[in-house]
C-alpha cells in the first residue's frame, strides 16, 4: 500500500461536513474518508478526480501529503472554485510558503489552522498513524453573481 493512502478522521471529517454538507470526494482513492462508519462519499471520479468537472458539489479533497502532486490538487480546487458549491482543501501547512499557495489559494479561499498535528486513520496493513506536519483547511466557496 502506497505511504500516501491514510483515512481522514472520522471526528474531523464529520465536524466539516456538518458544515459543508459533502457531496463528493475526488481524493477518495488515497483517502478513503469513512461517513456514517461506511466507506467514502461520491467516489465516482474513480482513480483521478483531477480530471473531472466538480460543478454543484460540495467537495471534501484531502490529497496525498507526499507532495507527489500536492500542486496539481490545489490549482483543480482554484479551477473549480466556481463551479463547485464549496470546495475544502485538507493540506500540509508546509506548502504555504510557495508559489502556487500565494497564486491559487490566499486571494481567494479561507484559512483555517488546525491545532497540533492531525493523526490520520491508517488503512489496511499500516501500523502507524503519525504525522509529522500541522494541517491547514481551506476552503474555497462559489461566488454569488
Amino acid at each position: 500500500m502506497l505511504k500516501d493512502e491514510w483515512g481522514t478522521p472520522l471526528d474531523i471529517f464529520i465536524d466539516l461536513d456538518k458544515e459543508f454538507n459533502f457531496t463528493l470526494d475526488p481524493c477518495g482513492i488515497h483517502n478513503r474518508v469513512l461517513k456514517d462508519g461506511l466507506n467514502t462519499l461520491d467516489t465516482r471520479l474513480g482513480m483521478n478526480g483531477l480530471t473531472h468537472n466538480w460543478k454543484g458539489q460540495s467537495v471534501f479533497v484531502n490529497p496525498p501529503y507526499s507532495g507527489k502532486n500536492i500542486q496539481e490538487w490545489i490549482e483543480k480546487c482554484y479551477a473549480e472554485k466556481d463551479n463547485a458549491h464549496s470546495i475544502v482543501l485538507l493540506i500540509p501547512a508546509t506548502k504555504t510558503g510557495t508559489n502556487y499557495f500565494h497564486q491559487y489559494i490566499i486571494p481567494y479561499a479561507d484559512i483555517r489552522f488546525v491545532k497540533g498535528r492531525i493523526n490520520f486513520v491508517p488503512l489496511a496493513g499500516q501500523n502507524d498513524n503519525s504525522n509529522p506536519l500541522y494541517s491547514i483547511i481551506c476552503i474555497f466557496r462559489k461566488v454569488k453573481q
